[in-house]
């Protein structure tokens, strides 16, 4: 998989091949700066696709070509056939779990190798890292404010930044607790669940009860064919009767769109309420329909709104089930799920929680696919070691200073069971213990000693490739989002919430930060 990278990295790789630096041993980490949409934590995705690109590159023939074409015509010829001998065989990388609570300037993956190779791969990482952890951050804030019962369906193909980013928003808003996703594409390559109901235009497309064809189904335990339309229009005489709503206040073409979706789909009859007057029309015809559907022996699945004051409505409309299944003595019918969608927000589902409300099922796309509130997670892939020799990037903005070296990362746990705190310390140093007591600097902090002691610590990075391949065993799309869901379960509350939580202290050990203080001072 190449060339995903900038035209500087080759620059500068040619640099270092004629400096004969190409092959030094050289150590890079991929972190973030600051946690997204203001919150404390993300959740880290993009490790598997990184690792499939990791083993899938090399410069082709025809990539080295283009580059002829681009680089200096002073080029020396041999630098690129040395790039069709280039792989990633001699790349390690080690990494956090993907689906974890990250930190900022916490690594998320450290990779090791050749510094030109090591070099090379900057970006390809950090596209395939930067996206799908921004959006399953994302999509695991909208499963936190909506809670653990809420379906929550992914609906944002045609809202999305081309295909591209359409496939990662389903894949990686199904890791942050989505359950499933209107994009059959994404079902097909990931096995993510698909929904979907029907459309506005649908039911728009139907003028009359005389456009259904056919209009006949069976009973579900057999016998002869039933006019479902016939039905369905005694049965709404019936409901008007009982809601007190004039018959023909409800449009005939909803009705018969109604109709035919359902001698389509007896088993899976949905309804989308809001085409015209959601009182008046859309919830008579429905409830007419599926009270037709339950004289034949079938069951409605759910109904859909998509405009107006979604939380009184759906109260509205889960008192008519109610009332319809009091009266026509059908049990099911008071808790047909409500689905809403347009435009959901966080906002919304703040608003849902507070002012309550009777929905069972959310469909949210261009608020989760487009994270409006931050549109990148501003991830950075720095030099930390280079022939033995640790790296510090020193600058005025003190943000972007790097910390030297290569490390372990550790998280530390209370008593209670909640990371309190992720440490990195240099590779070569003894692993804390638990009930250790540990002098640190903590990050924003870093002139004062801190002492902490751990009830357990968990040594955050694995090696996942090695050797030009993958050498940890992957787990599958939803074994990573349920990891995610606990790693988030994980968090104490003041680190958990949403709008200004406490933040999350990252800390270094008393040797790391000597280190720090002299490569600066002796910079």
């Amino acid at each position: 998989m190449a060339p995903l990278a900038d035209l500087y990295q080759v620059s500068m790789a040619y640099g270092h091949w004629r400096a004969g630096r190409h092959r030094a041993p050289a150590a890079a980490e991929l972190f973030f700066r600051r946690p997204p949409f203001r919150g404390s934590f993300a959740l880290g995705a993009g490790l598997a696709e990184g690792l499939r690109g990791l083993r899938a590159f090399r410069f082709s023939a025809a990539d080295v070509a283009y580059l002829r074409s681009v680089l200096p015509s002073t080029t020396d010829d041999a630098f690129f056939d040395y790039l069709a001998t280039l792989d990633a065989s001699e790349v390690t990388v080690t990494a956090i779990p993907e689906g974890s609570v990250v930190f900022p300037k916490v690594p998320f993956l450290q990779v090791k190798g050749p510094l030109l190779v090591v070099q090379l791969l900057e970006t390809t990482l950090l596209c395939l890292v930067n996206y799908a952890s921004l959006v399953a951050t994302n999509a695991a804030r909208f499963r936190l404010l909506a809670g653990p019962d809420m379906k929550l369906m992914e609906m944002g193909l045609r809202r999305a930044q081309g295909p591209d980013g359409a496939l990662s928003a389903s894949k990686y808003s199904y890791i942050g607790g989505f359950d499933c996703t209107s994009n059959i594409l994404a079902g097909k390559l990931y096995g993510i669940p698909v929904r979907g109901t029907i459309a506005h235009s649908f039911v728009m497309s139907f003028r009359c009860l005389e456009e259904v064809q056919p209009r006949e189904l069976p009973p579900r335990a057999g016998g002869d064919p039933v006019d479902l339309a016939g039905l369905a229009v005694s049965w709404l005489q019936r409901v008007c009767d009982l809601l007190q709503t004039p018959p023909g206040k409800a449009n005939q073409g909803e009705l018969a769109a109604f109709v035919s979706y359902a001698v389509t789909f007896p088993c899976d009859f949905q309804g989308l309420l809001d085409t015209y007057c959601v009182r008046r029309s859309g919830l008579p015809n429905f409830c007419a329909v599926a009270l037709a559907l339950h004289q034949l022996g079938y069951q409605a699945i759910g109904v859909r709104l998509d405009s107006g004051d979604l939380a009184q409505q759906s109260k509205e409309i889960r008192g008519v089930f109610r009332v319809c299944g009091a009266h026509f003595q059908v049990p099911w019918f008071g808790t047909i799920p409500i689905a809403v969608s347009n435009d959901i927000s966080e906002q919304s589902l703040e608003e849902f929680r507070r002012e309550g409300s009777e929905v069972d099922m959310i469909g949210i796309g261009t608020n989760l696919v487009t994270c409006p509130l931050q549109p990148s997670l501003g991830c950075v892939y720095k030099l930390v070691e280079v022939n033995g020799s640790p790296c510090l990037k020193l600058t005025e903005d003190e943000e972007k200073m790097t910390i030297p070296g290569m490390k372990a990362i550790y998280r530390l746990y209370d008593a209670a069971g909640h990371p309190f705190m992720d440490l990195m310390a240099l590779a070569e140093e003894p692993s804390p213990s638990a009930g250790q007591e540990l002098g640190i600097r903590v990050l924003g902090q870093l002139g004062e000693t801190t002492k902490v002691i751990p009830t357990t610590v968990e040594p955050l990075h694995r090696t996942y490739f090695r050797d030009g391949q993958v050498c940890e065993p992957l787990p599958s799309l939803p074994e990573v989002r349920t990891h995610a869901q606990v790693s988030l379960s994980l968090l104490s509350p003041a680190h958990r919430r949403l709008h200004e939580p406490q933040p999350y202290p990252v800390a270094v050990t008393e040797r790391l930060h000597r280190l720090f203080l002299e490569l600066r001072q002796g910079s």
